[in-house]
Parts: C-alpha cells; structure tokens; sequence
C-alpha cells in the first residue's frame, strides 16, 4: 500500500530504532510530518537527521524517559507545544513502539516495574496527555506495538506488576497483554465521543535489538540466532502505516492486528472485565483522577 499522508502529524515514540524507525520512515515517506519521542538526544538527532535529508522537515523531537511519569508529561506538553508553533490544530494519531524487556527487576523512579511502566503506562499516560489533540481530529488513531507474547500473558490482580516473584519474560507478556486489553477498553470508553480509534500490533518475530539489552549473555546469544529467523522492521512498519491510512469505511473491525490483517487476540484479551479493572488501575497509578480523558 502506498498511502498518502500528506499534511498530517504523528507522534511515534521509540523512533530511533528497529520497528520504530522504519515506521517514521514509511510515514514520512508517505507525506506525514512526525514529532519522536526518544531517551537519548543523540540519537534522536541521529534519527532526525536521516529522515529529514530524504525527507527535508517531516521530523521534530523530543527527549523523555519513558519510564519517569514526569517526562511523559513533560513530553506530551512539547509535543502539544510545537503543533500550536507550526499551527497544526490537532494530532492524526499516536504510535507507541518504544519497549524494553527486563531480565532482572528493576523499579523506575516511579516505584513501578519497569517494563509495566515502559511498556504499558507510558502508552496509557501519553496517550491520555495528548487526547485534546487526538479527539480535535474527529478520526485520529493510537497505535500500540503488542507482541504475540500476550498470548502467555494473564493479569494476576493479586500481584499486577509481578514483583514478588518475578519472571522478566512473564512480566514482558503481561505488559503486551496490557496493550491489547487498553486497544480494546480505549475503544469502548473513549472511541464513541472523540473519534479516535485504538490498535494494537503483533509485529512477528522481528530483527531488532530488545533482546540485547539488559539480560545474561547466554540469554544475548539465544536471542541472535531466533531473531536470525525473524522478518525485517519493514513488514510492521507497513501494517501500523496501513492503520493510520485506510479510511475508516475501508478499515475491518478488529483491535489485533498482524500483517495489515485482522488477527484474534488471546481469550484473556478479550476479558471485559480485565480490561476495565486494569484500565482503573493505570488511571490509579498515572494519577489521573475522575476518570478524564478530555
């Protein structure tokens, strides 16, 4: 699909690498000006600069650690800045790719898990942050990178964020499993008076470098030869840019996708009453309060 994009803005965060970059650059290449979102300035200017040499100012940035709330809101009130500077009056969608995975557990500056905080509250917080500018557009589209790991994922309410006991690839599934269950919730809450439609993507095995970081080295070894077989950042990029693209008369229903296809989640993501309760929960520890989602 060759999609036309032009005079539209994105927010993409994890834009410096992997599936993120390649998705800025599908989008930019297909017209649309993007605001990324990464931790290190350097390569978010690395980023910046080779997209905007084939495509002369698509790109802005900004810098935030996304497992700290504070610069998530920090981020999003940036973010919000530059489109009044280039008076754009609304967003046309969020694409939240950046993710870690976590051998060992580490807690953010929040006291939070960190691949609960990363890799589902960062999407949750951002998102509500910028939904003035998202439900200005009347159609806009939030997009989150999931994993086929959710189908081992399971909320387990006694111990959410999984820090009694922890297991980094439990933990990793039950944040993925996350991202569907807010897809899904977001789209029954907030679908209906902003416009704003939700996804979440399955990317497939995927060549990227998440499996490098943070974990033992006989862990790094298995990681290279699985991700031998995995496809390139392309195939996702494509798929999250036919979501942003494809009117919405021409768009299937379906929260999970894969391939720029329809995909069945997981019975669990498809628990109503999970994704009420986790939905509770995020507002609980972003401290959102009453429930606003402007």
């Amino acid at each position: 699909m060759q999609a036309s994009l032009s005079g539209k803005t994105y927010g993409i965060t994890g834009f410096t690498s992997g599936i993120g970059l390649a998705s800025a650059e599908v989008l930019a290449a297909a017209g649309a000006h993007l605001i990324g979102v990464g931790r290190n300035p350097q390569r978010c200017q690395a980023a910046a600069q080779r997209i905007n040499e084939r495509y002369p100012g698509r790109v802005r940035w900004v810098q935030a650690d996304l497992a700290n709330q504070a610069e998530v809101r920090r981020a999003a009130a940036e973010m919000g800045q530059m489109l009044a500077e280039q008076q754009r009056p609304h967003l046309d969608g969020l694409v939240h790719v950046a993710g870690v995975f976590e051998y060992w557990m580490r807690l953010s500056s929040d006291g939070i898990e960190t691949q609960w905080a990363v890799n589902h509250l960062a999407p949750f917080l951002l998102t509500h942050e910028l939904m003035p500018w998202l439900a200005a557009n009347g159609g806009a589209r939030v997009v989150t990178v999931s994993s086929d790991s959710h189908y081992f994922g399971r909320m387990d309410w006694r111990d959410p964020q999984r820090v009694r006991c922890y297991n980094g690839l439990a933990a990793y599934g039950t944040t993925k499993l996350a991202n569907v269950l807010f897809s899904a919730e977001f789209n029954r809450r907030v679908s209906a008076a902003s416009g704003a439609r939700a996804f979440a993507v399955d990317p497939g095995l995927v060549q990227t470098d998440i499996g490098f970081k943070h974990i033992p080295p006989l862990l790094q070894w298995i990681w290279r030869v699985r991700r031998s077989g995995g496809t390139s950042a392309w195939v996702p990029a494509r798929c999250i840019e036919y979501l942003l693209a494809a009117p919405e008369g021409e768009l299937p229903a379906g929260v999970y996708w894969k391939d720029s296809r329809p995909k069945a989640e997981s019975r669990r993501a498809q628990d109503v009453r999970d994704a009420e309760r986790l939905w509770d929960y995020s507002e609980q520890l972003c401290g959102i309060e009453n429930g606003a989602w402007k």
